[in-house]
């Protein structure tokens, strides 16, 4: 991990240099020339974030003083009811009340700039531009279905639904956004045990703090989620974790810091400055010694509202299913950094995938120009003079992570993603 004072010292070396270039491009003609310094532009704007623990790194960033550091000591972190909420918010900007940018999940920066889940599908064009986290999501199940073996196979599942639909009644599985990480995980998982997603069971949208309560109250039969409210669900006794998501594919992109394109393009230095700061809080969050300071820092009320006891245990790796299976020290812990970068590196690989899954889904048609949207929405350029001017070496770059592999053998090539979506048996292509 990168030392602070490294950090600092590399961070005003190069923000002259850095400030002149970018501040040509600036440069507004005939409404008047203007001078600036080498600061920042503004000295903050609002993020959005929803309680999961997958958002730590900005409100780390804000506890620490890491945004003060970096230039922009006005950003105010702003807790969100739900992913729809978020969406709304985004839409609306700081400038009308809403928010600028945050932590959002994944496929969101392409929903969102395509038009398809904003109101009259108004395209609002975001970019991504750093991964926040990889792994740490759960495949939970209600208590009464403990006796089954649901594990990472969901196949005896598929019977127990069968059932209940015999019997008039109607199974659920939740998620939390639609196109969102926590659907696709959670179709993709049905899917691999022969469940066909809204035939064989419902899928609804829970916003992640309500899943625990909806569970008690038999609302949804199984759901997908992040941080912290698996472990929750395990320790109230309401559930159990069937498979975490780090499990059916190994160091998952999860979600990401995007924000509005148009902030970014107005504001290249202040964009800049809030990249490094968050990165610099993924590197404190990615360290062992730090999960307990962060458990009780994000837990707090005016965060979470959580207690330690539900945040701690899966950050360091440490799993109760809660249906008698305990895994310690596992690989399965929140990643926020990774060896050099490479989590919170924005490989258009990934993007690429979830593309492809949201059209296997019918959230896009078969003809999207992936590769163009894709393009035009993640700025891994950015992300690599962010990392340049915190001093950071050997750093991740292209554009591919390489041929993914996911538990049931399936493989994903994000040079040929036809090839994986005709190798899927269960599809509802738009």
């Amino acid at each position: 991990m990168t030392s602070t004072t490294t950090t600092r010292r590399s961070f005003l070396k190069g923000a002259s240099a850095t400030a002149a270039t970018l501040l040509a491009a600036k440069t507004l003609f005939p409404g008047g020339a203007f001078a600036q310094g080498a600061g920042p532009e503004v000295t903050g704007t609002k993020l959005g974030y929803i309680a999961l623990t997958d958002s730590a790194p900005l409100i780390i960033a804000k506890e620490k003083g890491i945004f003060e550091k970096h230039g922009v000591p006005d950003m105010a972190i702003e807790k969100q009811a739900s992913w729809g909420a978020t969406r709304d918010n985004m839409a609306l900007g700081s400038a009308n009340g809403g928010i600028d940018g945050g932590h959002i999940l994944r496929p969101k920066v392409h929903l969102y700039t395509a038009g398809t889940v904003t109101q009259n599908n108004q395209p609002l064009p975001m970019y991504n531009l750093l991964g926040l986290n990889e792994d740490c999501q759960g495949l939970s199940v209600a208590q009464s279905y403990a006796d089954l073996g649901v594990g990472l196979d969901s196949s005896p599942l598929k019977e127990a639904f069968a059932k209940a639909r015999a019997e008039g009644k109607e199974p659920s599985a939740a998620m939390t956004f639609p196109g969102g990480t926590h659907d696709l995980w959670l179709r993709y998982w049905l899917a691999a045990g022969g469940i066909v997603p809204n035939e064989d069971v419902s899928v609804i949208v829970v916003p992640p703090p309500q899943m625990v309560a909806n569970m008690k109250v038999g609302t949804m039969d199984c759901f997908c989620v992040g941080e912290p409210w698996n472990e929750q669900l395990v320790n109230q006794g309401i559930g159990f974790t069937a498979a975490t998501t780090g499990e059916v594919w190994s160091r998952h992109p999860e979600k990401v810091l995007g924000m509005r394109a148009d902030w970014v393009d107005d504001n290249p230095i202040a964009t800049k400055a809030i990249m490094m700061a968050v990165m610099e809080a993924q590197q404190w969050c990615d360290s062992m010694d730090n999960k307990q300071e962060m458990a009780e820092i994000i837990g707090r009320r005016q965060w979470y509202n959580v207690p330690v006891a539900d945040i701690i245990g899966r950050i360091k790796g440490d799993i109760n299913y809660g249906n008698g299976r305990v895994e310690t020290g596992t690989d399965l812990y929140m990643k926020f950094w990774g060896e050099k970068g490479e989590t919170s590196y924005p490989w258009k690989s990934l993007d690429t995938w979830f593309m492809t899954e949201n059209i296997r889904w019918g959230y896009f048609p078969a003809d999207t120009d992936v590769k163009a949207l894709i393009d035009k929405t993640n700025r891994s350029d950015l992300w690599l003079e962010a990392a340049t001017e915190l001093g950071l070496a050997d750093l991740p770059s292209g554009d591919s992570r390489g041929i993914e592999t996911f538990f049931d053998g399936k493989t994903f090539d994000p040079a040929d993603p036809q090839a994986y979506l005709d190798s899927l048996d269960i599809k509802t292509l738009a």
